[in-house]
């Protein structure tokens, strides 16, 4: 382990080096790559730095227990090779981790797409209701979001929103949202309080970033068309938002949220981008989903993911059998528990792949 890490620490100084040749940087696509990959190596640095201290430290305890003639710093001595024993092995479990390549997406922002599924008007409500849930998460997180695209229900929630979500690491945490959510519980509708069950589907995607698509504008059809839903004045009376058609696909992407058609022109394009990047990422994602189990939904977007039963006040996460009886804590935002257990779900059959 210690030569590979040695070789890893080689590469990273070599990286570093690189980024401070004047002559990189002239290569902007060169410079970002390399940048991304320094950035990766440094938790594997870090721990590299701190293990290699505590074989040194336990050279040191070993050569006091063998050489040393007092009988109290000889006990010293066991005591502390006793502690550094433990705790190396539990370094070298990190490290095996932390040697898995991750998926290189995780550490870029997000597209969260939520869409009304089967339930009619209490499908839209629910989609509603997880669009909730995420703003108060990003809120605690500290993650910034900007609205893209929605289309409201007819008796509240909505039919489909879209919004940019930034931050350190937001991929990484929020791609266990993707797939189908499913509600259990009486409709404001229902008159003989019977229990209904509802759907809304979320799909969460890596922003793709400018070097990551080759997008020719003359690949795209614009069209302009006048917003709706609140906004004073300038609705409906300018033509603001932007409808953008990728020609060779037939991807259809718009956004209405800002006033200036200029703004709203810019968030189009990041999605238009993120959804052709989809199409190669899902070849990644179903690659990794035939060699082993993920937490992570593919491009399979029917694929039910979590239920949220009313009356029994449970959310149950059916990838991992996770359930949780504090319904109301979950829908104010409170999911990083769920998020870390899933993370650690494939973790151990990231490590399990690496070990077989």
């Amino acid at each position: 382990m210690l030569e590979k890490l040695e070789a890893i620490n080689e590469k990273y100084l070599e990286i570093e080096k690189e980024m401070n040749d004047p002559a990189v940087m002239q290569d902007m696509k060169h410079y970002v790559k390399i940048s991304k990959d320094y950035k990766d190596l440094q938790p594997i640095i870090e721990a590299y730095k701190t293990y290699k201290n505590v074989l040194e430290n336990i050279d040191n305890a070993k050569y006091v227990l063998n050489n040393e003639k007092d009988e109290d710093f000889k006990e010293l001595a066991k005591q502390e090779l006793s502690e550094l024993t433990e705790k190396r092995e539990k370094m070298e479990e990190e490290i095996r981790l932390l040697l898995i390549p991750s998926d290189p997406q995780d550490g870029k922002n997000a597209i969260l797409e939520i869409r009304a599924g089967t339930g009619g008007d209490e499908a839209g409500i629910f989609a509603g209701n997880l669009y909730r849930i995420y703003i108060k998460f990003f809120e605690k997180k500290g993650w910034k979001t900007e609205l893209v695209d929605y289309t409201e229900g007819t008796a509240g929630g909505y039919k489909e929103v879209v919004l940019n979500v930034s931050g350190e690491g937001v991929y990484g945490q929020l791609k266990y949202e993707s797939g189908v959510h499913r509600v259990q519980r009486v409709p404001q509708t229902e008159t003989q309080g019977r229990v209904h069950t509802s759907a809304a589907s979320v799909v969460v995607l890596p922003e793709a970033e400018e070097f990551d698509v080759d997008l020719k504008m003359s690949d795209i059809r614009k069209d302009t068309f006048c917003s709706s839903g609140p906004g004073g004045q300038s609705v409906n009376t300018t033509y603001s938002a932007i409808r953008l058609t990728h020609i060779p696909t037939g991807i259809v992407v718009s956004c209405q949220d800002q006033k200036s058609q200029i703004k709203n022109f810019d968030k189009a394009l990041t999605v238009l981008r993120t959804r052709l990047f989809e199409l190669e990422y899902n070849k990644y994602l179903n690659d990794i989903a035939s060699k082993r189990k993920t937490m992570v939904s593919t491009g399979d977007r029917s694929a039910k993911i979590r239920t949220y039963n009313y009356p029994q006040s449970r959310v149950t996460d059916h990838r991992i059998n996770w359930t949780m009886y504090n319904l109301p804590v979950f829908m104010d935002g409170e999911i990083q528990e769920v998020l870390d257990a899933l993370q650690l779900a494939e973790n151990a059959e990231r490590l399990k792949e690496a070990v077989s």
